[in-house]
């Protein structure tokens, strides 16, 4: 099981350049966990392709449906106290953007702040770069 950020899930969802590594991690192991915000990141990210022109509508109810399909399936960290105060902590410490220190503080809360041996999901730089530093096992390996 790997915690997984909304920049790893929607190449799940749509063709693009780490489409092909994205499928064989959830191949290797389908049990993905995710922030509970996870899936209104998906739908915002969706809606900006859509308006940049990048989908047109029909692939973007497509889209839409595949992301609906993943969520379907996964566990979800639910906001907390605990997840909040953890964010907080992570914007001190780290680069990142509110939406990326909860992301992390989620997966903290999942792995009960042990997260050696953990993987985690993630195509964005900076949120790979804190998650790594607070010792979680990124994925992939390479970018």
């Amino acid at each position: 099981m790997k915690f997984w950020d909304t920049s790893a899930l929607l190449p799940l969802c749509l063709e693009e350049a780490h489409t092909k590594i994205m499928k064989k991690i959830i191949n290797d192991d389908e049990s993905m966990v995710v922030w509970w915000g996870s899936l209104v990141e998906g739908y915002s990210a969706i809606a900006r392709l859509k308006r940049e022109g990048v989908l047109d509508l029909v692939a973007e109810r497509q889209v839409y449906n595949l992301l609906k399909v993943l969520s379907s399936g996964w566990i979800e960290v639910e906001p907390s106290n605990e997840v909040r105060q953890l964010a907080l902590r992570l914007l001190r410490l780290h680069n990142l953007r509110a939406a990326d220190a909860l992301q992390l503080a989620a997966a903290l809360v999942w792995v009960e702040k042990s997260p050696a041996d953990q993987g985690f999901v993630s195509l964005d730089f900076r949120l790979r770069e804190a998650a790594q530093n607070e010792g979680f096992s990124v994925l992939p390996a390479e970018l």
